[in-house]
């Protein structure tokens, strides 16, 4: 009989264990679980454009412009290649100046047309410079708003993170003080199943062997395991 006690102890222990078990597969990790709170904070800020492109051909920079400068034989770019000639390299100013005037003479050139699409190209490159420095300040403009609303999403969502890991370290914290709980009653329980096991023990010392006794499961289990040599006689 009292081998039977402890095998239906044995079994009520494994069934205790296979019962927890399920119970912990049936849980879904903590970084499993969703949080709608936090992922609504988490919304990507849409992003800008590109920075503003520049012209490097000035000629598209001249045609671009809603003026055009003025179609010359000799325009003051024509001018300019002159000046930089290896045939004028290393004469002085003057030289230099005599030897273009005779050039734009004999080419039928006319100062004013020429000193005109010099004005002419200088305010298309002004009007072009403005314009790209609007740009770039509007882009610079967009990128600060851009990263305001990074840092505020940033701290909103540090601010959740740090309230649900509190919210974690809390209910960790009680669980704990739960089992702490359990395990005093526990052994409370563990001990009075042993007080009353130890006087179903026919032994004329079953007072000394209760109280000799501790909370622990091998305590029962030596009463059982003296009731079970001793029905077995």
């Amino acid at each position: 009989m009292w081998k039977r006690m402890l095998q239906l102890s044995n079994g009520n222990q494994n069934e205790m264990r296979t019962e927890d078990h399920n119970e912990t597969k049936g849980r879904l990790p903590a970084a499993e679980l969703e949080d709608d709170g936090i992922r609504t904070a988490t919304t990507a800020v849409p992003r800008i454009g590109h920075a503003p492109a520049l012209l490097t051909d000035f000629e598209q920079i001249y045609q671009s412009g809603t003026v055009k400068p003025p179609r010359l034989a000799y325009s003051i770019l024509k001018v300019a290649d002159m000046l930089n000639s290896e045939h004028l390299s290393g004469m002085p100013p003057e030289v230099k100046r005599n030897a273009l005037m005779m050039a734009l003479e004999a080419g039928s050139a006319k100062v004013e047309e020429i000193l005109q699409d010099a004005i002419v190209r200088q305010r298309l490159m002004n009007d072009y410079e403005e314009a790209r420095l609007r740009d770039l300040q509007n882009f610079e403009a967009s990128v600060l708003e851009q990263n305001r609303a990074l840092q505020a999403n940033l701290e909103r969502i540090t601010t959740q993170y740090m309230t649900r890991m509190q919210a974690n370290l809390d209910e960790v914290a009680r669980a704990q003080d739960n089992f702490r709980v359990w395990q005093k009653r526990k052994q409370q329980e563990t001990q009075r199943i042993a007080d009353a096991a130890a006087y179903c023990v026919p032994d004329n010392n079953a007072q000394a062997a209760a109280g000799g006794l501790n909370a622990a499961t091998g305590g029962l289990k030596m009463v059982l395991e003296r009731a079970s040599s001793a029905g077995g006689r």
